[in-house]
């Protein structure tokens, strides 16, 4: 805990730009997941600052984050809801079979016996595939460089790789450009990355323990690894 504390005391504060009060944008994109009833909006200011704002179902966030301690390249994946794919394609086949049946069919189609059992397939599979949509997402995150905690996370649905991605090559060039402003030594970067670590806690993008889980793997990162004695030979 002294050692926490060290660290933080030590640190000269470097101030980061408020929100909305860039003095220059270099990059901004906005993404919108209307299943997910979320938007993302980024924008690279300052060279070294990624501005966030964010609205969910859950609420609205707008922070800024100091790309010196931003990990690179962003984590991004995607999960493939392949089951309800698999069963809308499988209702899709059979809903086309029954209503083929019925066409085919003597019967005028509005009395035919299983006019309800198809508009029931048919449901069904409108259902599947709008699951099969929402569950179908590409998500985007950063992490902080040498605490490892995630400081940005959006899920989106498909396409927004696609409409991150020339915006992900800008971001990742400004976080190699924000190494150059580093603090010269280990040490003092550390500092400067625990005191960050603590802003985003005070802003609300960080938990509590999120910040100590961070805090724990900077501090690792501080004090480094005792060497192992070397074996003395056997004495003759």
């Amino acid at each position: 805990m002294q050692t926490s504390e060290h660290i933080l005391l030590e640190s000269d504060e470097r101030e980061v730009p408020a929100l909305g009060s860039a003095r220059k944008t270099h990059a901004q994109v906005e993404v919108t997941s209307r299943l997910r009833r979320c938007v993302l909006q980024l924008e690279i200011i300052d060279y070294y600052y990624l501005s966030v704002r964010s609205r969910s179902p859950s609420g609205e966030l707008g922070y800024v984050l100091d790309l010196r301690f931003v990990a690179a390249p962003p984590r991004v994946a995607r999960h493939v809801a392949r089951r309800w794919i698999n069963a809308s394609l499988v209702l899709l086949a059979l809903a086309a079979v029954m209503a083929a049946w019925i066409r085919s069919s003597a019967t005028p189609w509005w009395q035919h016996g299983w006019l309800r059992a198809c508009a029931a397939v048919t449901g069904m599979w409108v259902l599947a595939t709008v699951i099969a949509a929402y569950r179908t997402t590409e998500t985007v995150r950063l992490y902080s460089a040498h605490g490892a905690v995630r400081v940005l996370e959006f899920t989106g649905g498909m396409g927004t790789f696609r409409a991150l991605r020339p915006f992900l090559a800008r971001l990742v060039a400004h976080i190699r450009l924000a190494l150059a402003a580093r603090r010269r030594t280990r040490a003092e970067h550390l500092r400067d990355e625990m005191r960050e670590h603590g802003r985003l806690r005070d802003v609300g993008v960080l938990s509590a323990e999120e910040y100590e889980a961070g805090k724990m793997r900077i501090l690792a990162h501080h004090t480094p690894a005792t060497p192992a004695r070397a074996k003395r030979p056997p004495a003759p």
